[in-house]
């Protein structure tokens, strides 16, 4: 029998596991809400406002050094009201008080710890402390005791400080209204910033760390599809075998890890998200439909079972993250030494395994190994011919399967990272858009039975009221779980999920979807734009107050509202013929226009989406039978700049299948483009050279 704990804090009754994690510290910790906010105007105490989330390494550092330290947390208790925010349920509070820690001291990150009056104002703030003095950091007692001290001292000058930040911080919320044309100029002047700072020996862009960047890369293969150079694809595709080569990819059980910490992409941060393999399994997906290569749709395939196995709860829902550490140690679960791979394999299988994935005496990770291809690109290309017994393609590499099934059956008996399995909308809707679009082009029922799961799971569990009864009755949901959901959404929730529920809609036909589809769009201009400089707020009308309303426009992990709005909006007004989703995607897409052209590389997911609208988009319509040749040899090969109806029957929703008739009782297929419609045609050869 467990133990009672010796403490138990008001974070007991929340549902986020990170918040959950500090239930039993000393510390007196509050969720965020009126009531900490009261206390702390009852007891004339200001605020420390600790900012985190469940896969988060520091965090757990901070927590074991500081928060579990019962001096520490009673230096805490005498002069502070302390607040716990886990960052992917209050997104939004988040990004207030990351713009001032970064405003403030030029850097950001989490753990985030930042000091704030009761009426919210932030006057001091950092990331990690320490619990003594080192890292040239003063320790986390000093800062307490500091700041305690400055709040009965000095408060005056805290308040005048806070006051100037204020202004600062609403200044940063204002995207200034550009004149910018989104045109031909913007995209290939991002593609000129993009080539200039890529990594060619390495892949990817910038030194160490270095992060992911699938939107950056989904920019570039729509750059190079529009424009036939050549270039954007060479540097995704260098870039995706790096990492598909790399530590920074799970050998064994698939999906990627956050970012490497090295430029080469072999020690990865390995805490796993579900946003970054949600955008990643799609620019593996679109290199396979681009290269026909096998190696890009096993990575595709092994990640998205990855997720399938190990991030899908039994509702259908996808958990969010996997923690970096078991047992106390970072990537303990993953590494693997000599001996313990040769214990598996026995000594042949095991001698050959070690050389292959680079599994040394020495070993590449504090004494143990990181499995990577060691002979990389050269031996999975086939041109490795110096060692018969090094697999030398994607054929002989398969020999290692099995050698593979049964390392990753030994690590799976191992104490497993802790999962975070709330479900959060804006990034299931990301994953829903992977699965669907798998779907059509790895031509799997499986994975579309999985997305039309989610997509259930998410408008029943996600969605408070019915989203498709006529008026205004539904509001999206942020988060779930165990069975509660709850907190209202964020732009990015509304606009991930309607671009989730457009790829199911492609696939499938369920008309219901891109119904669901358009009333998302209804409320996000309703209820999130900006009438006096354009763009979308991060949050809606009637959202808690706080003190600054924020617009994100920089797609930093995963895409900005504004951007995945925008991207929606496009397309959305292509399938229903209408132009004002039209004028109002390209007026989000304007309000970045500034910042876009000075940092492409923070714009990938609106730079894609500028693609679409600049690369006159296909409308395709196909009624008759489902999975026609019509409907497979639309996903042959890489098309971004398309729409797709599809119904079984003659319809009138959406409009692009208004009219739409079969000829002879066959499947048919029409294709316009620009205003000027090709004639329909019921062979797929025809429709194979209308789209080419």
């Amino acid at each position: 029998m467990q133990a009672p704990k010796k403490f138990t804090n008001r974070l007991i009754d929340e549902t986020s596991p990170y918040l959950l994690q500090h239930a039993h510290n000393p510390v007196n910790w509050h969720p965020w809400g009126d009531e900490a906010f009261q206390l702390a105007r009852d007891e004339d105490k200001p605020v420390l406002v600790s900012i985190g989330y469940s896969a988060c390494h520091w965090c757990h550092v901070m927590e074991h050094e500081s928060f579990e330290d019962e001096s520490t947390a009673a230096l805490m208790n005498e002069n502070f009201v302390n607040i716990k925010v886990d960052m992917e349920e209050r997104p939004d509070v988040d990004k207030i008080y990351m713009n001032f820690v970064q405003l403030t001291t030029g850097r950001g990150g989490w753990p985030m710890n930042v000091f704030i009056t009761p009426n919210k104002l932030p006057f001091f703030g950092g990331t990690y402390f320490p619990p003594n003095p080192r890292y040239g950091m003063p320790s986390w007692p000093q800062i307490l005791m500091s700041i305690a001290e400055a709040w009965r001292e000095r408060r005056d000058e805290l308040l005048i400080s806070a006051n100037d930040i204020l202004g600062e911080l609403r200044r940063l919320s204002i995207a200034a209204p550009s004149s910018t044309a989104i045109d031909e100029k913007v995209l290939e002047a991002a593609f000129k910033s993009l080539s200039n700072s890529f990594d060619a020996k390495n892949g990817g862009w910038g030194g160490a760390p270095k992060f992911p960047q699938a939107m950056s890369m989904e920019f570039l293969l729509r750059h190079w599809s529009r424009t036939d150079d050549n270039e954007a694809l060479e540097m995704v595709k260098k870039t995706a075998e790096k990492m598909a080569y790399g530590g920074i990819y799970d050998q064994l059980g698939g999906g990627f890890h956050r970012y490497a910490v090295d430029v080469v992409w072999l020690v990865p941060h390995f805490e796993k998200m579900l946003y970054d393999n949600a955008q990643l399994v799609r620019i593996y997906l679109h290199l396979y439909q681009i290269t026909k290569a096998e190696k890009f749709k096993r990575i595709a395939v092994e990640t998205l079972d990855y997720v399938t196995r190990e991030m899908t709860g039994p509702a259908g829902g996808f958990y969010s993250s996997q923690d970096a550490d078991s047992e106390g140690h970072e990537g303990k679960f993953f590494v693997w030494t000599p001996e313990e791979v040769i214990k598996v394999l026995g000594e042949e299988d095991g001698r050959i395994f070690n050389k292959y994935y680079d599994v040394t005496s020495e070993g590449n990770f504090e004494g143990k190994n990181i499995l990577n291809l060691e002979c990389g690109v050269e031996a999975a290309d086939g041109r490795n011919t110096s060692n018969p017994e090094m697999p030398g393609s994607e054929d002989q590499f398969e020999r290692l399967t099995e050698l593979r099934k049964r390392l990753f059956d030994e690590r799976e008996t191992r104490i497993r990272p802790f999962r975070d399995e709330k479900v959060l909308t804006a990034w299931n809707g990301l994953m829903l858009a992977a699965f669907s679009e798998a779907a059509a082009i790895l031509e799997n029922d499986e994975y579309r039975q999985i997305a039309e799961r989610n997509a259930a799971f998410l408008l029943s569990e996600l969605v408070d009221g019915d989203i498709f009864e006529e008026g205004r009755t539904f509001r999206v949901l942020r988060t779930w779980k165990d069975g509660t959901a709850k907190l209202n959404g964020y732009l990015e929730d509304y606009a991930n999920l309607a671009d989730g529920l457009i790829e199911l809609y492609q696939v499938s036909g369920g008309t219901n979807y891109i119904r669901a589809t358009r009333k998302l769009a209804e409320v996000m201009i309703a209820d999130f734009w900006d009438d006096e400089n354009g763009g979308f707020f991060f949050t809606a009308t009637g959202h808690e107050e706080l003190i600054v309303r924020s617009k994100d426009l920089f797609d930093n992990a995963h895409p900005s509202g504004n951007s995945a709005a925008a991207d929606v909006l496009l397309r959305l007004s292509k399938f229903y013929l209408d132009e004002r989703y039209e004028r109002f995607g390209l007026a989000a897409l304007r309000a970045a226009a500034n910042q876009l052209r000075r940092y492409p590389q923070g714009f990938g997911r609106a730079l894609s989406a500028a693609e679409f609208f600049v690369d006159t988009p296909r409308e395709i319509a196909i009624v008759g039978r489902r999975n026609s040749e019509l409907e497979r040899e639309i996903w042959k090969n890489f098309l971004p700049s398309k729409v797709v109806a599809v119904s079984t029957e003659e319809i009138d929703e959406p409009a692009l299948m208004k009219g739409r008739k079969m000829i002879a009782g066959e499947p048919t297929a029409y294709v316009c483009e620009g205003h000027v419609c090709l004639a329909p045609v019921i062979s797929s050869i025809k429709l194979k050279e209308q789209l080419s």
